[in-house]
């Protein structure tokens, strides 16, 4: 017995040595299948599609406006300068503009993760007859375009009293299917047994709401709140719609007013683009790690 088990071992450690010998060879790599290296050539080509036009917006805005119109055209600066950024700034009140789209987008955000959590945890966790019928009805809103919706809602708003105002940008943009649906998904892999007990000391549900289910939920949270950022921050034709009013208006809606103005300014208006696009990646470099895990938790792969 004890010869056969020395010699299983002899076997186990000839084949770590030989498995650490192809690694080396490999360069310490696993081989790749055939659909991971076509996996990878598809993602790299869907990188450069989006790199290189953001690539060229920023080499464009660097320029002097009489190397922007050169032939042949060429990613070379020969004179660096900062004068289409300071057009811009000098031009528009992009500072304003810019706490404009701040105050709405957080607004929205904070707003949208407040009402669709309690809405997704009435869908999930309170017993109610049409539970199925109701999460559907708001999943069929996906499929709605938002285009379809803007006279209605103008009119709305209109009735409201709401147009020119803040609100009239912001409340449109609360009631999201999107954010039901993650939060729906993250309270049902919740553990029943939480609920329960709370139950059986008397909590009500909106106190279960408040203490259980939002303390555990940040991952959702912090998906939900950053993805309702990003599409607030880049809304365009509503905010153009509602919003006639200077001092009010968001990033993109004076931006893409000014660019009229610029002409054939082409540092200009890339300079423009950069400085709205700022923010957005300002955000994903410091929360990619919530946005990933927000995702992986929720169930959307």
């Amino acid at each position: 017995m004890t010869a056969v088990t020395d010699r299983s071992a002899q076997v186990a450690e000839r084949a770590a040595v030989t498995s650490a010998r192809d690694r080396r060879r490999r360069g310490g790599r696993p081989k790749m299948s055939g659909f991971d290296r076509m996996a990878t050539a598809v993602v790299v080509a869907f990188g450069l599609l989006w790199l290189v036009p953001l690539l060229w917006a920023l080499d464009t805005s660097f320029k002097p406006e009489t190397e922007t119109t050169r032939l042949p055209l060429t990613w070379m600066i020969e004179n660096p300068t900062l004068e289409a950024y300071l057009g811009v700034i000098n031009s528009t009140d992009i500072v304003l503009w810019y706490g404009n789209s701040l105050f709405i987008s957080c607004m929205v955000s904070g707003l949208a993760v407040l009402v669709s959590s309690m809405a997704a945890f009435a869908l999930s966790r309170v017993p109610m007859a049409g539970k199925k019928v109701i999460f559907g009805a708001i999943l069929l809103g996906i499929m709605i375009p938002s285009q379809a919706l803007i006279v209605p809602l103008f009119q709305e708003m209109q009735v409201l009293g709401l147009l020119g105002t803040y609100w009239a940008v912001i409340l449109p943009q609360v009631p999201a299917a999107v954010a039901v649906f993650v939060f729906k998904q993250f309270f049902d892999g919740l553990p029943g047994a939480l609920f329960e007990s709370a139950q059986a000391d008397g909590a009500g549900w909106l106190r279960m709401w408040a203490t259980i289910a939002m303390p555990l939920s940040r991952p959702a949270i912090s998906a939900v709140a950053i993805f309702t950022f990003v599409w607030s921050w880049n809304a365009l034709l509503w905010p153009l719609l509602t919003l006639n009013d200077s001092q009010l208006m968001t990033v993109t809606v004076g931006l893409a007013t000014v660019q009229g103005e610029f002409g054939v300014a082409y540092a200009q208006i890339m300079a423009s683009a950069i400085l709205g696009a700022l923010p957005l990646f300002a955000v994903f470099l410091l929360f990619q790690r919530q946005i990933v895990q927000g995702i992986a938790n929720t169930g959307i792969k």
